[in-house]
């Protein structure tokens, strides 16, 4: 247990909307509405998810074919799954086309992390990150200007993650 305590120093534990969305992380103001938008907004937390966030991957950019047993069965294979979701719309019950996956350990999560990232799962190549929701102080979701990346050629970016990570300024 002590080593997977030292393992979680070393990512954020705070999420800044500034600093998400600068290209070096030296922003200090707003260069967007987005990122007014989510300094602005008010978010809490879905109370009834349960489980341990730093276990927990989320999945994203599934094809919207993909079911809850594909997941699984295609994440089992780096260890024991604790619980599974596919996230679906309360009105259609169709797929919202990102899931959740908490595993036993942290080990096993942490393979997945490595290993699933940018594989395809039906016809679809997924991203996979560390649940940001309940890991990170402050966290928005895309919706109200937050987010971490994204494919939007609006303009509008967003770093931190894998996909757009953060970047040391370049010395002229």
């Amino acid at each position: 247990m002590t080593s997977e305590k030292n393992i979680f120093k070393k990512y954020a534990t705070e999420y800044d909307p500034i600093k998400i969305a600068s290209i070096d992380g030296t922003d200090v103001e707003p260069h967007d509405r987005g990122v007014v938008r989510a300094l602005c907004s008010e978010y809490t937390t879905n109370k009834l998810v349960k489980g341990d966030p730093q276990r927990t991957l989320f999945i994203g950019r599934l094809n919207p074919r993909t079911t809850q047993d594909t997941i699984q069965s295609e994440f089992s294979k780096f260890g024991k799954i604790v619980h599974c979701r596919l996230v679906k719309d309360i009105v259609t019950g169709k797929s919202k086309q990102y899931a959740f996956v908490e595993y036993e350990s942290y080990s096993d999560m942490d393979k997945a992390y490595k290993d699933m990232h940018r594989e395809y799962i039906d016809g679809a190549e997924i991203i996979v990150e560390r649940e940001a929701e309940r890991r990170l102080r402050g966290w928005r979701p895309r919706r109200l200007g937050g987010g971490f990346g994204g494919q939007k050629e609006s303009g509008q970016l967003r770093f931190g993650s894998r996909e757009r990570p953060f970047r040391k300024p370049l010395i002229a």
